[in-house]
């Protein structure tokens, strides 16, 4: 399995490590279990991405989990736990000891550091009698789904606290872009329990984060009448608050952590749209 030390790498380039999981023992990696370990800090959304897949798919008792601080607790936003697996798996390392880590247990090492190849190897890998969140009819609009949020969702709501209230909307419509993926969810999920239809698949996971980081996070930098809007989403929000009950959703949720890391990571510009959320995320709170 590839696995590019960050020396390697653009300093913009993440992840550092991009081993995958296999079908056989010819891959070097593959499924097997207690091998494995996953180190995640869920106050990021990376992070809480793969936790949630984990809960869904069961796999407690398959492949171990380590659950870090919200916060890093070194200067360049990694955590000290994680040092020795950085150092044993990349000569003279000298980039951040950062979570998300999927760990190999046999060798010492780290396997990926890649949240996308992590969450889908745990679908297909891992998955045992668990359901089918990366079915293969849908795995296109999966894709799709999850460009829509990082982009459409996450990026765009960053750029208009960015931008602040007076921004340049003539040259960029951030809110427009924003207004339009949602009411995109809204239709799929007006008569829908889940995006797809009426079962589970990664889309729910990448849709739920990205609302979990709209209505606790992004709202701080968005004013009022903007955040009215991102509400009138009754079907969006509905299905929001209706997943945060359920426990494999609800388990690795901690809001104060979620601000706690935004807080420390925060450069936009902070506006009047921070009242009160959308969703009572306490109950999901642990």
């Amino acid at each position: 399995m590839s696995v590019v030390p960050s020396s390697l790498l653009p300093a913009s380039s993440v992840p550092a490590f991009r081993g995958r999981i296999g079908r056989d023992v010819r891959s070097g990696h593959y499924a097997v279990p207690h091998r494995y370990r996953l180190h995640l800090a869920p106050a990021g959304p990376g992070c809480l991405s793969i936790a949630l897949t984990h809960g869904l798919l069961g796999l407690d008792d398959t492949l171990p989990l380590t659950v870090l601080p919200g916060t890093p607790d070194t200067p360049d936003g990694g955590y000290t736990a994680l040092r020795p697996l950085y150092e044993a798996s990349a000569h003279l390392y000298a980039g951040p000891s950062a979570a998300p880590l999927l760990s190999d247990g046999w060798t010492g090492r780290i396997v990926s550091t890649h949240v996308p190849d992590i969450l889908r190897d745990l679908a297909l890998r891992f998955r045992g009698e668990g359901p089918d969140l990366l079915p293969e009819e849908h795995r296109g609009e999966i894709e799709a789904i999850a460009d829509l949020c990082e982009r459409s969702i996450n990026r765009a709501a960053q750029r208009a606290g960015e931008l602040g209230l007076d921004g340049d909307a003539a040259h960029h419509d951030p809110l427009g872009v924003l207004f339009a993926a949602l009411g995109s969810l809204e239709r799929r999920l007006t008569g829908s329990p889940y995006v797809l239809g009426d079962r589970p698949t990664a889309a729910d996971v990448q849709v739920w984060v990205t609302l979990v980081q709209l209505d606790t996070v992004h709202r701080w930098h968005l004013d009022a009448a903007a955040m009215d809007r991102v509400a009138g989403h009754p079907a969006l929000w509905a299905y929001a608050q209706r997943l945060a009950a359920r426990p494999e959703f609800a388990r690795h949720l901690d809001i104060d952590a979620v601000l706690r890391r935004h807080s420390a990571h925060c450069r936009g510009h902070e506006a009047a749209g921070a009242g009160i959320r959308i969703v009572d995320w306490s109950g999901a709170s642990g």
